[in-house]
């Protein structure tokens, strides 16, 4: 099968298509045969050599999200059976298990049926982001009425975080920057532009400090100054993660594979309640180009690789 490798740090066309055998469901796993992958920062910082201090030495398969045709379970999965159409998550720190390829094998608990009436390369672009945003949400603690600061709001990440603080009836601030004022504002949230009036913007908003904020586009200590005493800051992206003062808790968010946290998202974009955007698509063998796009910036939407 084809699989996206990193065999040296560096530039996009590090990542390669390379030959790979089609791996093997074990107990409790399920194989799926891919039709759409989401590429995200995080596989970019691999491949750069961003976080090569972490990681090591290449080769890495990258790759967190699947999204296709389950092809085949192994002994004792009962949930899911060949033929219906998944999405999952890969927690690709913790196991290195790279799903862009033509087979992914997960643990049958990190999957979900993928969202009816929606494209491949659509529900591809989920699980990493949509279950980001849920659990740094749940993560607050907010019941309806809470005020949160999102920033990045209009990113892919920071996006989905909105809609979901919303649907949680919180009072959401929506730092992103000012062509994205019309559609933040449609959503319900309140436009902050992004830059250096953005805290003095928030203060007026909230005068007592924000409840909470998460973080996603790594605007990090600055943004103290907009929380309460006692608030919570939301890291993340671990580097931007500041010192706490005035007792405010900062923490560090790392998403879980959750399998029917994912099938809850999943029915919701199926329902048409979440939104999930697509910026580009790209055949696998242009993944290196895939990388250049999310690199270049300015994307509104997934980075998605088709296959």
């Amino acid at each position: 099968m084809r699989a996206v490798t990193v065999h040296s740090y560096g530039s996009p066309d590090r990542a390669e298509i390379t030959d790979a055998p089609v791996p093997v469901p074990g107990p409790g796993e399920v194989r799926i045969r891919n039709r759409a992958l989401a590429v995200h920062p995080a596989d970019t910082a691999v491949r750069s050599g961003l976080v090569a201090a972490l990681l090591g030495a290449p080769p890495f398969r990258l790759g967190w999200d699947a999204a296709g045709t389950v092809d085949a379970v192994g002994e004792g999965v009962t949930a899911f059976a060949a033929g219906e159409e998944v999405i999952g998550l890969s927690h690709w720190f913790a196991t290195r298990n790279g799903t862009h390829a033509d087979y992914a094998v997960l643990p049958a608990d990190q999957l979900a049926p993928a969202p009816a009436g929606v494209p491949a390369t659509t529900a591809a672009a989920l699980p990493l982001n949509g279950l980001t945003a849920l659990q740094a949400v749940e993560r607050t603690g907010l019941d309806a009425g809470g005020t949160l600061v999102v920033t990045g709001a209009a990113g892919n990440l920071g996006h989905l975080t909105t809609q979901l603080a919303l649907a949680r009836g919180l009072r959401v601030l929506a730092v992103a920057g000012p062509r994205d004022e019309a559609e933040l504002t449609a959503l319900g949230a309140e436009f902050v532009a992004r830059g250096e009036t953005a805290v003095d913007t928030l203060r007026a908003l909230a005068p007592d400090g924000a409840d909470a904020v998460i973080d996603t586009a790594g605007l990090s200590a600055p943004l103290l100054a907009a929380v309460r005493d006692g608030g919570l800051f939301v890291a993340v992206r671990p580097p931007a993660a500041p010192d706490a003062e005035r007792g405010i808790e900062v923490a560090v968010h790392d998403v879980r594979p959750d399998g029917p946290a994912l099938a809850g998202l999943a029915k919701q974009v199926e329902d048409g309640r979440l939104t999930v955007r697509v910026g580009s698509v790209h055949p696998l063998e242009e993944v290196a180009a895939a990388h250049a796009r999310l690199e270049a910036g300015g994307t509104r939407g997934a980075v998605v690789l088709e296959l």
